[in-house]
């Protein structure tokens, strides 16, 4: 009993410290400082939308990567530069875009409330309004965030999911960031409902002397069809709605048509807790869109920093 009544105060002070981070950010954090923030994000989305149907999907793929390296900071928008080595190295960021949009954004509010809005907050809020300009729900973000003056490419290599992972792999990376392996896994996901692949990262599906049996045979057809350009040609993530923001992509695992094989696995892992969820986000567009903007909550909540921690970058890729 002295042992338990010991670790009380310990775990109240682990639960205030944990809370006084999350607490920090709110989504009237720019109220006084930058009233009209979300105007303008969405403004300049809605523009960047007219003339690249990917970059709503380009900005979430950003905000995304960003947060499973050391938190929600803006670091993945760093280029290289005297004490900084990049993590556009990594892997997993290769061939990533839409630092044209994310320095479009930033330009059009430092124009408004110059030094005021970090660069992270933007990959947040315009991860918003790439779902909604796109017919998705919308869900309040929480601001506040500060941008980062450091870097972790080894992280980067270590952290970010892989097209090629199976879902024990990918649950693993999920936990190790803090969220959840099956809901938040599934629904964060699920942001592949809009957007496009590089064949690279399925084509090894496509063999035709030993083809992934996940896979359906005549959406395979399709796919080689569409990758005969080459490797680097960009293929629908899904292909019945691509544009629209939906629960599509959970129907297109169920008739075995998830182009990457990370994707496929949330359905096809028998036994997986995963499974389920597939089925009720298939089955429910309105489950599917409140726990993608729960998911996208917690992983903007992920190890944010606040207060005097860090900057407010004026050019989101260099530091101050």
């Amino acid at each position: 009993m002295a042992s338990f009544k010991a670790m009380i105060p310990l775990a109240l002070c682990v639960c205030f410290l944990v809370g006084s981070v999350t607490s920090q950010l709110t989504s009237t954090f720019y109220d006084t400082t930058c009233p009209n923030v979300s105007s303008i994000v969405q403004g300049v989305v809605q523009q960047a939308l007219q003339s690249d149907d990917r970059a709503g999907a380009k900005l979430i793929r950003l905000h995304f990567h960003d947060c499973f390296v050391d938190g929600c900071d803006g670091s993945v928008l760093l280029e290289d530069q005297t004490g900084i080595v990049s993590e556009l190295g990594a892997p997993g960021n290769g061939g990533i875009t839409g630092f044209n949009i994310v320095d479009d954004i930033k330009t059009a509010v430092e124009n408004v409330c110059p030094g005021v809005v970090s660069c992270a907050d933007i990959l947040a809020l315009g991860s918003r309004f790439a779902v909604t300009l796109a017919s998705g729900q919308g869900w309040t973000v929480p601001l506040g965030r500060r941008d980062s003056r450091t870097a972790n490419l080894d992280g980067a290599r270590n952290r970010l999911p892989s097209p090629f992972e199976n879902l024990t792999e990918l649950q693993g990376k999920f936990r190790d960031v803090g969220l959840d392996d099956t809901t938040d896994l599934v629904a964060l996901s699920g942001a592949h409902t809009f957007g496009r692949s590089r064949c690279r990262f399925f084509d090894g599906r496509l063999n035709t002397s030993n083809p992934d049996p996940t896979l359906d045979s005549t959406y395979a057809d399709q796919l080689r069809q569409s990758c005969q350009p080459g490797r680097d040609t960009f293929v629908n993530l899904d292909p019945t709605t691509p544009d629209t923001f939906d629960n599509n992509y959970f129907t297109n695992l169920q008739n075995n048509r998830g182009l990457l094989g990370s994707d496929q696995v949330l359905l096809s892992t028998s036994g997986a807790p995963t499974v389920s969820i597939v089925n009720n986000f298939a089955n429910s567009p309105s489950q599917f869109a409140s726990a993608f903007a729960q998911s996208m909550i917690n992983m903007g909540n992920l190890s944010p920093l606040t207060g005097s921690s860090g900057e407010i970058r004026s050019n989101c890729r260099r530091l101050n």
